[in-house]
């Protein structure tokens, strides 16, 4: 009974260590294909886009950069004239993004600035939005014939009219309208 019960304990054992490591040959993170983990978002450093790179000039203070970029992801004190603007970004969904840029300084004064191709804002939201694009969205104009359609509207009194002209509940043109009270009677 006892040898038994250790071949099927060793049978067991071995083909859940087969499964085990069938999963994780797969390549991916579901297990079976019906559970997937569960991955956070993962932002770390100074977004720097275009827009803002442009906006620095040789020359500018480095208060003035600060103002421009932000503060910098590190500012070594081996190298005081070096600011590193780090960005990475790992959101489920969209592509792992990286980049570095580098300002230099000489003395209190910018000297030059080492950038990749840095994205416009616009360009850098569109890649990280993972939101799927609704189909059916509404048209928001109308048409010629729905312009036609609408009831038309009633003419304004004038306030020199008449009180019986003015009240709408004797105006016989439009329903009289009703109003919950301002107070609990």
């Amino acid at each position: 009974m006892l040898v038994m019960s250790t071949r099927f304990f060793i049978c067991a054992f071995g083909a859940s260590l087969s499964l085990l490591t069938a999963c994780a040959s797969r390549g991916t993170d579901a297990f079976w294909g019906l559970v997937t983990p569960y991955r956070i978002e993962v932002v770390q450093g100074n977004v720097l886009t275009r827009e803002q790179v442009d906006q620095v000039r040789v020359g500018m203070t480095r208060s003035e950069v600060r103002d421009v970029l932000g503060s910098p992801m590190l500012e070594d004190i081996f190298h005081a004239d070096r600011w590193d603007y780090v960005f990475t970004i790992r959101r489920p969904g969209a592509a792992p993004q990286q980049r570095n840029v580098v300002v230099r300084f000489q003395g209190d004064r910018l000297s030059r600035i080492d950038a990749p191709e840095l994205p416009a804002e616009r360009d850098f939201v569109a890649s990280i939005d993972t939101a799927k694009p609704v189909k059916n969205v509404p048209s928001l104009v109308l048409t010629s014939e729905q312009v036609k359609a609408l009831p038309s509207a009633a003419a304004p009194v004038s306030a020199s009219a008449p009180v019986s002209e003015r009240a709408p509940e004797r105006n016989a043109s439009r329903p009289a309208r009703t109003y919950p009270p301002l107070e609990p009677r």
